[in-house]
């Protein structure tokens, strides 16, 4: 099938006041991306308010948020394309305000668990029409910095995130869902105002409802086995039939997504080279950054013992400079190729996950033991996630943006998934041993193999694309 590559009908980018509405779609998309990492500092406090519950059972207040978000983003990215981007926006942003209420007040674990699934189909409607909206609604001029500006809010909602968990926690875990209810509602009203109305393109058959649903099944059943495995075992029948599973679906829904008259995901996409190698960084990258992060927060709370506030903020300077060098990228790419900047990037991800492993013992000194590296891996993110998100898209015409956008998000979290799932299988074998101290040099030796290989795959980035007409 051949991409149109026709601006939708209903756009009139040189009237749109770019400010305001870059702060509304990248606002709302900080507050989907930061439920992903928030929750992690609150589980403890959850735990304690739902008794009589197993780890495993617990464990789904993270879990099923990663795997519905993952697995919904593509479907409900195209859904957004076909009925429009603004009104996917507007609608997926208030499921996820209304269901952060409910996640407040749940009185029960599995209560609690629903009202998590129903957030992240929320935020799996918001995150691709909004950074659709960003490419589609800012002028050309001016559409590389915003995407860079929409990213860079990503990456630091991902690292603020046990931050401001931290923070919120001191009150009550409860807090973590409650704030999105005010802060989601200014963003909602002021999008009726100042979203421009993107309509949906004409003609084609319609979305692939049974083709969205392999896919959705496909990528749920590969998280459940990646996210269970380390605990169940990997031999597990559960766990071996849930990756049967995935590899089943994933086939059909290949077979079905090349002879489908409208497919879920254009092959012709996968065509621009750009795109495919920012997705295969994207995938690498993402799962070195999640096993990093969480494995720091993990070393800071178990070996050293530091609460969740003092971790947040402990946490909080790396993230300080993912904005200033998300800039500092911009610049660059007037003269450097977007794949030697995310190599860049994840080349100091790597650097400073190996000055942390060489550097923290078991007695706490952050200022010479934690922070150098930190600092380092934190100008990394800033490189690397802003130019991968932006490169992803910038050859693929306007109106399969929101598609594509979904595509690049979606492979983000199969790598923070399959970049958590390593890291507690790394560590549970350590402590299984006796050390855990070693375990941890182990998971940042992983991470830091991962961010490399990363970086060198990043380089295809710069290869001579060709873009699907």
């Amino acid at each position: 099938m051949a991409i149109n590559s026709q601006i939708p009908a209903g756009l009139a980018p040189g009237n749109t006041r770019v400010g305001p509405l870059l702060a509304v779609l990248s606002g709302a998309s900080f507050l989907a991306s930061l439920d992903l990492f928030v929750v992690n500092v609150a589980f403890a406090d959850i735990a304690t308010s739902y008794p009589g519950h197993t780890l495993g059972q617990l464990s789904w207040v993270l879990n099923g948020y990663a795997i519905v978000f993952a697995a919904l983003l593509v479907p409900l990215g195209r859904w957004s394309d076909r009925v429009g981007r603004k009104r996917g926006f507007v609608a997926g942003l208030a499921l996820f305000i209304a269901a952060s209420a409910a996640c407040a007040v749940s009185p029960t674990l599995w209560l609690l668990v629903v009202f998590r699934l129903l957030q992240a189909v929320g935020a799996a409607a918001l995150t691709p029409s909004s950074l659709g909206l960003v490419i589609s609604a800012v002028p050309e001029a001016k559409r590389a910095g915003a995407v860079r500006i929409w990213a860079a809010t990503g990456a630091a909602a991902a690292a603020l995130g046990p931050v401001i968990g931290g923070v919120l926690v001191e009150a009550s875990w409860r807090w973590v869902f409650l704030i999105n209810l005010p802060i989601g509602l200014a963003f909602l009203i002021a999008a009726l105002r100042l979203v421009p109305d993107v309509r949906p393109a004409r003609g084609g058959a319609g979305l692939d409802l049974f083709g969205a649903a392999l896919l959705t099944v496909g990528i749920g059943a590969l998280a459940f086995g990646l996210v269970q495995g380390p605990e169940w075992g990997w031999s597990d029948p559960p766990i071996l039939a849930a990756l049967a599973v995935a590899v089943v679906s994933a086939a059909a829904f290949w077979r079905r997504n090349t002879r489908h008259p409208d497919p879920l995901v254009e092959p012709a996409l996968l065509r621009v080279r750009t795109f495919a190698w920012s997705n295969a960084t994207a995938l690498l990258f993402s799962a070195a950054f999640a096993a990093g992060l969480l494995a720091n927060i993990l070393w800071l709370q178990q070996v050293w013992g530091y609460s969740a506030l003092l971790t947040g903020l402990a946490i909080a300077p790396g993230p300080l400079l993912v904005p200033a060098f998300a800039a500092v990228g911009q610049a660059l790419s007037r003269r450097v190729p977007p794949g030697t900047i995310t190599a860049a990037g994840c080349a100091l991800w790597a650097l400073g996950t190996v000055a942390i492993l060489a550097s923290v013992g078991p007695d706490p000194s952050y200022a010479t033991q934690m922070l150098p590296g930190w600092l380092v891996a934190g100008m990394g993110v800033g490189l690397a996630l802003p130019t991968i998100l932006s490169a992803a898209t910038a050859e693929l015409p306007a109106d399969r943006s929101a598609t594509g956008s979904a595509i690049v998000n979606m492979t983000r979290q199969i790598g923070t998934v399959l970049g958590v799932s390593l890291l507690v299988a790394v560590l549970a074998q350590g402590r299984a041993a006796g050390d855990e101290v070693a375990a941890f040099q182990h998971a940042w030796w992983l991470i830091a193999a991962m961010a490399a290989v990363a970086a060198a795959v990043a380089l295809g980035m710069n290869a001579r694309t060709r873009t699907a007409r």
